[in-house]
């Protein structure tokens, strides 16, 4: 498994949100932006950044941790490069939906619903930066023995 490029995510965020900015133009209205993403996926970035912490220090056997066991170093870069493109993808949605309502914060209900997009594409990003932590936190450690006799 390679791991994720941030260039990848930040053209899919790029491109996900231009289709919801030309979406909404034509649609504005007919959906809702919730208000709950934003301490859904806060919940979920702190979730994956504690995760993230904790498996750097088990792989690097610190005293008083436990070793990991590998599949379950697996399984958490699978879910950290899901939780990267989703929160890239997403975020994308909110950003579209942000600068589309831009322009009229005049009025009171895209004002709001612009601080609700823009709360939520932050918290995607702290998602994504969450995800990508966990994915290098999941990475096997050089061997001191190894690094030694390469150089």
């Amino acid at each position: 498994m390679k791991p994720t490029h941030p260039g990848h995510l930040v053209a899919l965020l790029v491109v996900v949100g231009l289709i919801t900015w030309a979406a909404t133009r034509y649609f504005y209205g007919g959906f809702y932006i919730p208000w709950t993403a934003i301490p859904t996926v806060l919940f979920l970035a702190l979730g994956e950044g504690y995760s993230g912490w904790v498996t750097k220090a088990r792989i690097a056997r610190k005293p008083g941790t436990k070793p990991v066991e590998p599949l379950a170093v697996a399984r958490l870069t699978a879910l950290a490069k899901a939780s990267a493109y989703a929160g890239a993808a997403f975020g994308g949605v909110f950003a579209g939906f942000a600068f589309y309502t831009a322009p009229m914060l005049d009025r009171d209900t895209p004002r709001a619903e612009f601080f609700i997009a823009s709360g939520s594409l932050v918290s995607c990003v702290l998602l994504v930066c969450a995800a990508l932590y966990l994915e290098h936190a999941c990475r096997v450690p050089k061997d001191q023995g190894e690094a030694g006799k390469r150089d």
